[in-house]
């Protein structure tokens, strides 16, 4: 007997402004009005989505002290959308992307326990770490860590808040009205905990939430960012598009949770993953190949130049050849702080792949970014889009996707309308919802019924 095709999880990131979206597009909205969220979630939550995810951007990262015209502006604190969203959906996870370097597990454990109530056991924490000064400036101390050191920090980060959470067994609160007797523990909240990068000891004062935790999800591709969760995430974001890249990365991350008494299946693999539909598959590349010179504009196509070039390429012509003259390399960088400067770690090697690149197809500077740079990962008509998924998830290149339209916020809707049914239709794709928590629809155990858990106030 054959077993059971895999099912599919789905997840929708809320883009803002930034170098998916084009937010020319006579579709597009805000990416700050309320009114954008909701419509987006509640898009999500109509396909029986498992979550929806926002990033975080800490500081605008302008290049030569000039915002760059593709990044995020004025995008609100992820905490107070995310409990707003609370109230206008009822089963959509709600995860958000908070740095381990520039804040206190404390403050960060009260406020995901305080998600999770508010949304009846909906919350995630996207632990992501950075390393750079850059960013760091706008924070207390410049929030400075050196690259080695900020996954020492993020794990005991996680494990301090985990020890928040569990500090609170959950059944403390008796609230007896006639005895006059609220908790039956007085020392509920209780915790101490003295290490490399925290010493910190007092009370909790969340009582423990419907989840437990948070689920927890990583992003990051380096081998301390996949060690990171295998260790103690829930799901962790991939940025592979092929086939064969995915299924490397799957059975590498996959394999590594053994060592930490896991199985496979409690950690999911969620590549991030852009898309364009037409009528046809010949439709959706003419409308991707049209998406994409609109997501690089002229000035988009300079800056990113610079980030291999290093050098202020603003007099050249977007429409124009490639510079003559070599990158400078050097201990500072023009696009400092960016992440797609650690992208090219040799400059110059990059220099002259693109330059062969751009005579052999006669590309101009716009022409090569928009060849070279992130595309579509999924392109075609709604049968097309849906078998590649299945595909990708069946031959375990993922566990799901994490889908990033390029229109904020009606750009998820057609995938909703026309790719959600067709796999529903094959089997792999939910239409009800599993229950009332994220960890319902993840397929993940509450952390009270993992083996090997041991809440620190039992």
């Amino acid at each position: 007997m054959s077993k059971p095709p895999k099912q599919i999880h789905l997840a929708a990131h809320f883009p803002g402004v930034n170098n998916t979206t084009v937010w020319s597009d006579p579709e597009a909205g805000s990416h700050i009005d309320f009114r954008s969220f909701v419509h987006f979630a509640q898009t999500a939550e109509r396909a029986k989505f498992d979550f929806l995810f926002l990033a975080e951007g800490l500081r605008l990262r302008e290049q030569g002290g000039r915002i760059y015209d593709l990044d995020v502006v004025g995008r609100p604190d992820t905490f107070t959308v995310l409990a707003a969203l609370a109230a206008v959906t009822e089963h959509l996870g709600l995860t958000g992307t908070i740095n381990s370097t520039f804040n206190e597990p404390y403050e960060v454990a009260r406020q995901f326990a305080s998600l999770d109530h508010l949304s009846g056991g909906r919350s995630a924490w996207n632990v992501v770490t950075s390393w750079d000064a850059f960013t760091g400036e706008n924070f207390r101390r410049g929030g400075f860590l050196p690259q080695e050191e900020r996954y020492s920090r993020a794990e005991e980060f996680l494990a301090t808040a985990n020890e928040l959470f569990d500090s609170w067994r959950g059944d403390e609160i008796v609230a007896d009205r006639a005895s006059g007797t609220f908790l039956r523990d007085a020392k509920a909240g209780a915790f101490v905990h003295s290490g490399r990068h925290f010493d910190i000891h007092g009370r909790f004062n969340v009582p423990r939430s419907p989840q437990g935790r948070p689920v927890v999800f990583q992003a990051g591709d380096s081998d301390e960012g996949r060690e990171f969760a295998a260790a103690g995430a829930d799901a962790i974001f991939s940025r592979y598009a092929t086939l064969e890249a995915g299924q490397a990365f799957f059975t590498d991350v996959k394999n590594r949770l053994a060592a930490y008494g896991r199985r496979p299946d409690q950690l999911l693999i969620l590549p991030a993953a852009t898309f364009v539909l037409g009528d046809t598959d010949a439709e959706a590349s003419e409308r991707a190949h049209e998406v994409r010179r609109r997501q690089v504009s002229g000035a988009t196509a300079i800056k990113h130049l610079e980030f291999v070039w290093n050098r202020d390429l603003s007099s050249y012509d977007p429409e124009g050849p490639l510079p003559d003259i070599d990158p400078h390399v050097g201990d500072t960088h023009i696009a400092e702080g960016r992440a797609q400067v650690r992208m090219y770690r040799d400059p110059l090697a990059t220099a002259r792949e693109w330059r062969e690149l751009a005579a052999a197809n006669n590309w101009s500077i716009r022409d090569l970014v928009v060849n070279t740079g992130n595309r579509q990962n999924f392109v075609g008509s709604p049968a097309t889009v849906a078998r590649t998924f299945n595909d990708f998830v069946q031959a375990d290149a993922a566990d799901g996707f994490i889908l990033v339209p390029h229109i904020t916020p009606g750009g998820l809707d057609e995938f909703a309308d026309k790719v959600v049914p067709l796999l529903q239709e094959r089997g792999v794709f939910r239409t009800e919802y599993e229950g009332p928590t994220l960890r319902h629809q993840l397929g993940l155990a509450h952390p009270d019924d993992l083996p090997g858990e041991r809440r620190a106030a039992s």
